[in-house]
């Protein structure tokens, strides 16, 4: 299995360092957010800092630690209702994407942000406006992306806009590009109301989307006595990951870990490989 790590969440470091700490505790893969892992790191001004002399120096510290770049996490807005913010995110996916060719990253990670934004007069997250707001912003985000041979990758999550499976089918079809796929999180799926119906979620999710899943990202979840769900590292909780772990294997699919610590990373990997 290929099982990886989000950097910003082993020791710190340098990248170097960081992706050395991983390959040390078994992981063979990484999920990379730039201004998380990489010191001085704005996200602001990605546009300027994503060049060539830098995809140069990141590749070339994963090839050094063997280690492959599963995602790169590009974590913002694209449903911001001010048209000049949602116009200069874009310019920061767009940078992304270049990059993520540049340096072989599998995919470009986002997911879609909740709503209302304070700052405005916003939509609903499961309203049809915000939904149509998300969809627009994000189409020409896909186009850079077919022009750099690069993958957006959604991530639902139930607070969020896409929020449910048949919401990131819905999105995927309007888009109508295989440069737009999904990361399955399947614990952020997870609310206080289907939370007791977790494995008829998962199904739903690998049954609408299974062939567009292009990366995992894998953590456990306890159920708190309100029902909320809290997440934590895998092996902490009540997650079963049977079906997920035959999903991934059957599609070669990588995983990458969240909610861990560096002194628990490696269990958590450990956990994941008794299902192997």
């Amino acid at each position: 299995m290929n099982i990886g790590i989000r950097l910003h969440d082993t020791l710190p470091g340098t990248l170097f360092e960081r992706l050395g700490y991983a390959k040390a505790q078994g992981f063979s893969c990484a999920h990379l957010a730039l201004s998380k892992a990489l010191s001085g790191f704005a996200m602001n001004d990605a546009p300027r800092l994503l060049d060539e002399a830098l995809a140069e120096t990141v590749k070339g510290d994963f090839a050094a630690q063997g280690m492959g770049c599963a995602v790169l996490g590009c974590y913002l807005s694209l449903a911001d209702p001010d048209e000049e913010t949602r116009a200069r995110t874009q310019q920061i996916y767009r940078a992304h994407l270049r990059f993520c060719r540049m340096i072989g990253a599998g995919v470009v990670g986002t997911e879609t942000p909740a709503a209302p934004n304070a700052r405005f007069d916003a939509p609903q997250q499961d309203s049809e406006e915000a939904f149509r707001l998300f969809v627009e912003s994000v189409r020409p985000v896909v186009r850079w992306a077919e022009e750099e041979d690069a993958v957006l990758a959604v991530e639902p999550v139930w607070r969020h806009i896409v929020s449910t499976p048949e919401r990131a089918e819905r999105l995927l079809d309007e888009l109508r590009s295989d440069r737009a796929q999904i990361i399955l999180d399947s614990v952020n799926l997870l609310s206080p109301e289907n939370a007791p119906r977790a494995e008829a979620v998962i199904d739903e999710a690998i049954r609408r989307l299974g062939d567009r899943v292009r990366v995992l990202h894998m953590k456990d979840y306890t159920l708190a006595p309100d029902g909320a769900v809290r997440s934590g590292a895998c092996g902490t909780g009540v997650m079963k990951y049977e079906k997920l772990i035959a999903f991934a294997k059957a599609r070669n699919l990588p995983m990458t870990l969240e909610d861990t610590r560096p002194d628990n990373a490696e269990a958590a990997r450990k956990y994941l490989e008794k299902f192997a």
